[in-house]
């Protein structure tokens, strides 16, 4: 992406009961003030800068089990 952009990382997860679903930035922490997650669980990443580069984590965790799945981020 470009720096000074917006980005969406979706993460789709189902089940019955509902699974948590959780997003997490490996070896570093999700930008502060510059991150949210909707209710589909998108996380979106405002004013992306190069530190926000990397590989993201949605981890999907429910009565069941936990699973995971990630996405990297080239800026």
């Amino acid at each position: 992406v470009v720096a000074g952009s917006t980005v969406e990382l979706r993460c789709g997860a189902q089940g019955d009961p509902m699974p948590r679903v959780q997003w997490h930035k490996e070896h570093g922490d999700l930008p502060w003030g510059r991150h949210e997650v909707d209710q589909e669980n998108t996380l979106r990443l405002h004013a992306v800068m190069p530190i926000d580069a990397g590989t993201y984590v949605c981890t999907a965790q429910s009565q069941l089990g936990t699973t995971a799945a990630t996405a990297r981020l080239h800026v």
